[in-house]
């Protein structure tokens, strides 16, 4: 047996220690020849074109060249280097996909075997068929204190603690990099910052402080303060979940549901509230009556409106209408509160945490996201979520222990029990079949994300969409090597699970690919392209707005006409030109990217997606009346909103001028639901210890993530999974440490 060597090449490329002293094992190729000279081409890769320049000899490929690609860095460009290295060893593209970069794998490869063809390979088939073996090495053993499976957030974040601790640690993780879909994720944790609120202690001021520094308090936007007076008249009977024509259930229709009544568990919280709305209320209301406008008012925002929406907008009934699901109000006020501390904990480490604007991305529900800016290590400066969740809590874990390692590469297969069913490591596989059997002093958790890239599970599990709204095409926002490995694991070992009927859909996925193409709901408005009216509350929850992209989307006819890949519930987006929010990675200028965003005036768009022009102008100017307070009323309600679709001046007050209105180009987005976080999953208790059906604690066994379930019950809120993950994996990793 070998002992693991060393991970790291340099702190952030980490590699599977496997391939450091891996063999290639040479297989019969076949003898190609070509064209000498470099030659350029291009294929589509996950998020966009890859273009590249291959070299050939007479007889083999000999360089490649990256000079053009738009991958997610720390995602899909990983494969690169990997990949390459591979083709040049075979003399062709048989080789084998990167895992969790597998549309970025193919799309390389395409784009190799084009210049193959340039080059005029005599043998093309066979140059596409040339591979290595890569030879399985010595087994791999060691003894950690903690083993953790995943190296995303929720991983990394316990790898963080439990190295804080004073623990060994080990991190396996099957693909190329640490990340998980965290780095694919819109990154925004939701959390409430009191410097930036209503503060009833001194509710006229206009700044706050926090540690030493002065932060501008943010306005509300429209249409909060009825949401709070909803609040401050819901039911406080319990909780009756009879649904018939008397009694519907209407996603996102909070005043149905404040009557009727809440669950024991929340009762408290309610009532809470309820005083902290009152108050608010009793300062605001004067300034209201007076004519200030609420968007002049001082948010307001505690943790118990966070927990008390938390709550009911995940509340849930199945399809058949016949079982509820709500969170556990224990976990839900456990990550809540917890979230209060991840600003101090990560930018101790290094990490740049910006909570001073209290924004909203789709689905949240209130004005409580925070952003990273990025994280610095020895020095340098990583940017966004790579710097802040992954560079930092490395470089903790690395820098705590020279026995600490995080493993890529290495797939999880099987949890190790002793005769008391305690679990005790990890059986794992590295990508050249090199077993891997790790034990653990105190712990292993699992903190391998959810299974949204398993349609599959997905549709089997599925108690709650229609079976023809999750079609085998439909696209996910997930990285495809988010099977629910850990889910399988966890349940051979005896492990109970809980909600897996609930999946979220995004509504905010690219048509083409399925990835997230960000952005908010209150500057925008979605419309039904056949009838060019609005059709949902675009503030509202992620299932909201997804069952009415499901409901009014456009024929596949329509689709194949616009030159779109049909999926169900593809709609139409509609913003202001100027919007920022939610470009998809592109630069903010009215540029069209195919098959996603144009750019046009309102006459041009109904011809293209097929509605009434005049029926489309209409239903931006009744919107935009509305927001600039013209008209009263909406055909279709909106909770919150800001920002007109048309352009229009405001005086120096903030004030909207609709006589300066005007509409004329506006900014489309072609959008539809993916599979996007799969809210059920191991039932864990408030130490993330893993409970069997029994609902005792499975000793040695924890979990931290969307692994898990119990927290965002029927819908998540948008921003509240990083928010989870982050406390939820420290949560693990002290419970690992003191083996709870």
């Amino acid at each position: 047996m070998k002992r693991l060597g060393l991970v790291l090449v340099s702190l952030f490329m980490v590699l599977s220690c496997a391939a450091c002293g891996q063999t290639k094992e040479e297989t019969k190729k076949s003898e190609l020849k070509f064209t000498p000279g470099s030659y350029t081409a291009s294929a589509q890769g996950y998020n966009g074109e890859v273009s590249i320049e291959a070299t050939f000899s007479e007889t083999a490929i000999t360089d490649i060249q990256v000079k053009e690609q738009k991958e997610t860095a720390h995602v899909g460009d990983v494969a690169y280097p990997i990949l390459i290295e591979d083709i040049l060893a075979a003399n062709g593209t048989g080789v084998d996909v990167v895992s969790g970069a597998t549309f970025t794998s193919i799309g390389l490869k395409n784009a190799v075997n084009a210049a193959a063809e340039a080059a005029s390979a005599s043998d093309l088939d066979a140059f596409k068929k040339n591979t290595v073996e890569h030879t399985a090495q010595e087994e791999i053993t060691g003894t950690w204190d903690v083993v953790i499976v995943g190296a995303g957030g929720a991983g990394m974040m316990a790898a963080a603690q439990a190295a804080q601790n004073g623990d060994t640690v080990l991190v396996l993780e099957k693909n190329a990099e640490m990340g998980g879909n965290t780095l694919v994720s819109g990154g925004a944790y939701q959390s409430t910052f009191d410097a930036v609120v209503w503060d009833p202690a001194n509710p006229d001021a206009t700044t706050g402080e926090y540690n030493g520094e002065t932060y501008e308090k943010v306005k509300n936007d429209a249409g909060r303060i009825d949401t709070l007076k909803t609040i401050l008249n819901w039911s406080e009977e319990p909780f009756d979940g009879t649904i018939d024509d008397e009694h519907p259930f209407v996603a996102g229709d909070i005043a149905l549901n404040a009557v009727r009544g809440v669950h024991e568990e929340y009762l408290p919280t309610l009532k809470a509230l309820k005083e902290e709305i009152q108050a608010y209320l009793d300062w605001a209301q004067p300034q209201l009556d007076a004519g200030v406008h609420e968007t002049k008012l001082t948010l307001f925002s505690t943790i118990n409106l966070h927990i008390f929406q938390t709550y009911y907008g995940g509340l849930r009934p199945n399809r058949e209408n016949t079982e509820w699901i709500y969170g556990d109000e224990k976990l839900v006020r456990q990550f809540v509160e917890g979230g209060q501390e991840i600003k101090d904990w990560l930018e101790a480490q290094g990490a740049s945490i910006d909570q001073s604007r209290a924004f909203t991305l789709i689905g949240c529900l209130w004005q409580r996201e925070n952003a990273v800016n990025g994280g610095t290590v020895d020095g340098e400066f990583y940017e966004g979520k790579w710097g802040a969740y992954f560079a930092v809590p490395a470089n903790t874990v690395l820098k705590a222990n020279e026995a600490n390692k995080i493993m890529t590469r290495t797939t999880a297969n099987e949890l190790i029990t002793d005769e008391s069913g305690r679990v005790t490591g990890v059986k794992a596989t590295q990508f050249d079949g090199t077993p891997v059997t790790v034990m653990a002093n105190k712990g292993v958790i699992l903190a391998t994300g959810g299974y949204g890239a398993n349609i599959e599970m997905v549709q089997k599990t599925n108690d709650y969409w229609k079976d023809e709204y999750i079609a085998n095409n439909i696209g996910t926002t997930n990285r495809s090597s988010l099977k629910g490995d850990g889910t399988t694991m966890g349940q051979a070992v005896g492990a109970a699970t809980i909600g897996e009927g609930w999946t979220q859909m995004m509504p905010l996925g690219w048509v083409d690919n399925g990835n997230l193409a960000g952005g908010a709901g209150e500057n925008v408005i979605y419309v039904n392209p056949e009838t060019g009216k609005r059709y949902v509350d675009e503030s509202a929850e992620r299932d909201v707005l997804s069952e009415g992209g499901f409901e009014n989307g456009m024929s596949e006819a329509k689709a194949k006409e616009l030159g779109l890949k049909y999926v169900p519930g593809i709609y139409v987006e509609i913003s202001n030109v100027g919007t920022t929010a939610g470009t998809g990675g592109f630069n903010n200028v009215p540029e069209d990217v195919e098959g996603r965003m144009i750019f046009r005036t309102v006459e041009e768009t109904a011809k293209l997606i097929g509605c009434d022009a005049e029926t489309l102008r209409q239903t931006i100017v009744d919107y935009d009346n509305y927001v600039m307070g013209v008209a009263d009323t909406l055909d279709v309600e909106k909770l919150s909103y800001r920002g007109t679709v048309g352009q229009v001046e405001m005086d120096d007050d903030g004030n909207y001028l609709p006589d300066t209105y005007n509409l004329d180009m506006i900014r489309v987005r072609f959008m539809a639901p993916s599979t996007h976080h799969t809210m059920g999953g191991l039932l864990v208790d408030t130490d993330r210890r893993v409970l069997n059906e029994g609902g005792e604690a499975i000793k040695g066994l924890y979990a931290a993530g969307e692994v898990t379930g119990g927290f965002h019950s029927g819908n998540r809120l948008g921003g509240n999974a990083i928010t989870e993950i982050i406390v939820s994996g420290r949560i693990a990793g002290n419970s690992a440490s003191n083996e709870k």
